[in-house]
């Protein structure tokens, strides 16, 4: 938070209203503020780019030349893009309004010393405000006085335990604050759990660690890999479209100067080049991603940005936090270190608020372990208590103790007053009326008197189960006839129980999960709020963590100021403790200086790291604004769901470039054959009309690789667009079908234009469908894994359509064919089985070399 003039001092009587009124104009009212943008004008942004105006004049082109199908189709791009840059900048501002669901309407504040109610908007740093269990803390603000103040600050921190806080007498205002500081004070946005706190105001408004999260969250703006990736395909294929309909007319108008027929010629030059264009690429995908988002819905997944399936599968690294998805999130019963460990069990679970209500369950975490690791018999018995006197926890005195009375067993009244001393041995229905004291085991050595012996042996224990990340809690008691109430002095003189130790424990499919992102090549790292203790606990224990050099906290990161040892320390350490929203952030950022990263999170503090993301991923009951943020949201908290999803999205990727590179090779093949041809011919080697046929018919199995089997070997690392290998790729294979082009024009040539241009027709149709069952594998095409259905069953349509089109009346004549006879037939299936024999040679030899290089 920014830095405010408060004295050190605090002025516990608060401000004057005068001076109030004074540091409102200064600091402004206590909200958080954004720019008002309407949804017209984010719309209008998206068309308001260089690109966009180039694809728009590319398609009133086609329009004007008649060709509405290509047109079509990029305005259909158009339309996916400018979709996309407005959803994420209608969340943005969407991100806003639920942020300030978190600020209080109304916050009591001491004026004048006078204790008075106020709208929350109008606090100012230096106002002295008062909280108690259940209020909104309305600002950041530092305590002073401070009873039994226990705060919720999940929101800003992912975890869930509740924080002690603490009084101080000096009002420090730096956004860099020590652990003991922050528990010192009160953050804008989070809940108080229990007792009451008197604090005055240090951070008002956009100054606030709340403000800082929507500051963050507000301008961020997410490109998605799809983006990224679509939009260096479309440029690259924009500007080749231009260059070559620029050089193609003016070379055909030279050396056709005298009977160049000029707008035959333009249709034509037109029709070629966009053809070139893989016009069902947004088809192709949106049929993949459906697919995806289909399959993960069955896995409990919500898919809010399509394209984020696809994402899913260019991920590299996955952060998480452990709680929930490595962990059980639930609280369990470790260990027992205890004379009688039943009996301590026992006697720990009856230490509870709410002993003795029979309309609550135990709400506290560690209440909740306790209770449940009892035997059911054991649970019975609690009908049996009743609560006289407690004293809750207080943070400065780490403990809360209940007076606790059993009956004399027949449900009727209660037994003598006098308890009976409780010592080892002794069963626990000896009870009668006992003072049960639970809290950090260092406060209970003393209120035991623990021997120094004891107490070496005992803190041997505690540091063997903090290396586990364990949470332990101690247990003494004592025999108590003084009525019913009772003083803090009466904890003294205890005898010892005994101590417990809780943990968190790992999920059992954790490891499984694990084991499934590495063969992936998936990196999964840790980010929470938790201790360095706690997380690397959890780290080793599922096989994240194996030195002390995989484990950092925040701080660690932050006071590095050269980014390149930044990104080596984000990159080298698997878990990161003790992070703030900011630190969630920063490190989020230095991993994408080199890596596709996804994120899980669910807290308001995770909103800014879930809009930096690449995929931003949250869980069901996440806070609204981390929904907001998110691309997916996980109805079931589970890694194994998100790993499978992982593997989804690798499977749609590996379909989207078999797509673009199967079309770019059958598009640039003809392309040079025709272009070339066209400047040795007297006529059109082939008719616009027949081009557009030609692409229609291709386009429909093309349309279906979106639904092909996946080879295992595609799945195993994470994958990236490689402009240049695909363009490569598109080229070498590209010659290939231009040689096979001239051995068509070669053979039919003689034959006449109406033979050429028919046979050549079928030919190509014919080419770019077995091409598809040569490039839809890197393996040897029998060897890869068998086609998917519809991809069959449409090329066997596409086959049949191409052979039957020149032999029907209409179509015939339509399209200008002729009636080819058995023999041209014959020649020419022969000329296509050379080619895919020709193709399989070339895949094999490239793909051999590849894998020899990046050996």
């Amino acid at each position: 938070m920014a830095e405010t003039l408060i004295p050190p001092q605090p002025n516990k009587i608060g401000l004057s209203d005068l001076e109030a009124a004074k540091r409102l104009s200064e600091y402004g009212p206590n909200e958080i503020e954004g720019q008002s943008v309407h949804s017209w004008q984010i719309l209008f942004r998206q068309f308001n780019t260089p690109f966009i105006w180039l694809l728009l004049s590319a398609a009133i082109l086609s329009f004007v030349m008649g060709q509405i199908t290509d047109g079509a189709m990029v305005l259909v791009f158009i339309f996916i893009n400018a979709l996309l840059g407005f959803t994420q900048e209608y969340h943005s501002q969407k991100s806003l309004e639920l942020l300030k669901k978190y600020v209080v309407a109304e916050a009591r504040v001491r004026r004048g010393n006078v204790e008075k109610l106020i709208p929350t908007r109008l606090l100012v740093p230096g106002d002295v405000v008062i909280v108690e269990a259940g209020d909104i803390i309305p600002a950041d603000m530092a305590f002073f006085e401070a009873t039994s103040l226990l705060a919720n600050e999940s929101i800003l921190t992912g975890e869930s335990a509740p924080v002690e806080k603490i009084a101080s007498v000096v009002v420090r205002t730096s956004r860099d604050l020590s652990l003991p500081e922050k528990n010192q004070q009160g953050f804008s946005g989070t809940t108080v759990v229990s007792g009451k706190g008197v604090g005055i105001v240090v951070a008002t408004g956009q100054a606030t660690t709340l403000g800082d999260i929507a500051r963050l969250t507000i301008k961020t703006r997410h490109v998605s890999a799809f983006e990224k990736n679509i939009s260096k395909f479309s440029k690259f294929i924009l500007r080749m479209i231009l260059i070559v309909l620029v050089l193609l007319f003016g070379i055909n108008l030279i050396i056709k100067s005298g009977h160049a027929n000029i707008f035959e010629l333009a249709l034509f030059s037109i029709a070629l080049a966009v053809s070139v264009v893989p016009e069902a690429l947004p088809v192709v995908t949106t049929i993949a991603l459906s697919k995806g988002s289909a399959k993960l819905a069955k896995h409990h997944v919500v898919v809010k940005r399509l394209s984020a399936v696809e994402d899913l599968g260019s991920i590299e690294i996955l952060c998480t936090d452990k709680t929930g998805t490595l962990t059980e999130n639930k609280l369990t019963v470790a260990a027992v270190n205890a004379a009688d460990a039943a009996q301590c069990l026992f006697l720990g679970a009856l230490a509870t608020p709410f002993l003795g209500q029979r309309t609550r369950e135990p709400n506290n975490a560690f209440d909740i372990a306790l209770f449940e690791k009892l035997s059911a018999a054991e649970q019975k018995q609690f009908t049996n208590y009743s609560k006289i006197a407690e004293i809750p926890f207080d943070p400065e005195r780490r403990r809360n103790s209940v007076l606790i009375e059993r009956s004399n067993g027949t449900g009727h009244g209660t037994a003598t007053p006098s308890a009976l001393p409780l010592s080892k041995g002794e069963k626990i229905d000896a009870l009668n009326r006992t003072l049960i004291v639970r809290g950090a085991p260092e406060v209970l050595f003393e209120l035991c008197a623990l021997p120094k012996s004891d107490r070496a042996k005992l803190e041997k224990w505690m540091a063997a189960e903090g290396a586990l990340g364990r949470r332990v809690i101690a247990l003494g008691t004592k025999p108590f006839s003084g009525g019913n109430n009772y003083e803090p002095a009466d904890e003294h003189g205890l005898a010892w129980q005994g101590i417990m130790s809780f943990v968190d424990p790992i999920k059992s499919t954790a490891r499984q999960a694990l084991d499934k992102a590495r063969q992936l090549g998936l990196r999964i790292k840790i980010l929470t709020g938790d201790s360095k203790e706690v997380a690397a606990a959890v780290g080793a224990a599922v096989g994240l963590v194996t030195t002390d050099a995989d484990v950092t906290v925040g701080d660690e990161v932050m006071k590095i100021t050269d980014l390149a040892s930044q990104v080596a320390l984000v990159e080298k350490a698997s878990v990161f403790a003790r992070l703030s929203p900011t630190q969630k952030y920063r490190i989020i950022e230095l991993l994408q200086t080199k890596y596709e990263v996804g994120f899980l999170g669910e807290g308001i503090n995770d909103a800014p790291a879930l809009k930096m993301a690449d995929v931003g991923i949250v869980v069901k009951d996440a806070s609204d604004i981390a929904r907001d943020a998110a691309d997916i949201v996980l109805l079931k908290k589970s890694l194994n769901v998100i790993v499978d999803g992982i593997h989804d999205g690798r499977e749609i990727f590996a379909n989207t470039v078999k797509y673009i590179k199967a079309t770019l090779i059958s598009n640039f093949g003809n392309f040079f054959a025709i272009a070339v041809a066209s400047l040795l011919l007297d006529y059109l080697p082939m008719l616009p009309v027949q081009i557009l046929l030609l692409n229609l018919l291709s386009d429909f199995p093309m349309v279906a690789i979106a639904t092909d089997n996946v080879d295992a070997d595609e799945l195993r690392r994470p994958r990236a667009y490689n402009v240049k290998e695909i363009v490569l790729i598109a080229l070498a294979f590209g010659v290939v079908s231009t040689v096979f082009d001239f051995i068509f024009f070669a053979v039919f040539r003689p034959l006449g234009a109406a033979t050429l241009q028919t046979n050549w027709f079928i030919g190509s149709v014919l080419t770019e469908l077995v091409l598809i069952f040569s490039i839809r594998t890197n393996r040897f095409f029998l060897l890869g894994k068998r086609p998917g259905l519809i991809l069959a069953l449409l090329s066997v349509a596409a086959f049949g359509a191409a052979m039957a089109l020149p032999f029907m009346p209409f179509t015939r004549q339509l399209f200008s064919f002729i009636r080819p006879d058995p023999g041209q037939l014959a020649l020419l299936l022969g000329i296509v089985a050379l080619y895919f024999v020709m193709n399989e040679a070339l895949k094999m030899l490239y793909y051999r070399r590849t894998k020899t290089l990046n050996a």
